[in-house]
């Protein structure tokens, strides 16, 4: 009727371990997600929307194009 050993709650020590892993990989490891904008990504559209409502003059998209790029 109960189990004698490695038995907790009616799984293997080893289960156990691989969900704590599973559950670690899922929600401590950065990852990329589909559709979300990455911080370079995000900086350049906002840099190109700038320069294109004339915000910013040629000279200053190029300087800061190039400090994008660099970082």
């Amino acid at each position: 009727m109960f189990y004698e050993g490695y038995h907790f709650w009616g799984m293997h020590l080893i289960w156990w371990i691989i969900w704590i892993m599973f559950l670690f990989w899922v929600f401590a490891t950065p990852y990329y997600i589909p559709g979300r904008p990455v911080v370079k990504t995000e900086a350049f559209a906002i840099l190109k929307n700038r320069y294109a409502m004339s915000e910013i003059s040629k000279k200053e998209y190029d300087e800061m194009k190039k400090f994008l790029e660099t970082n």
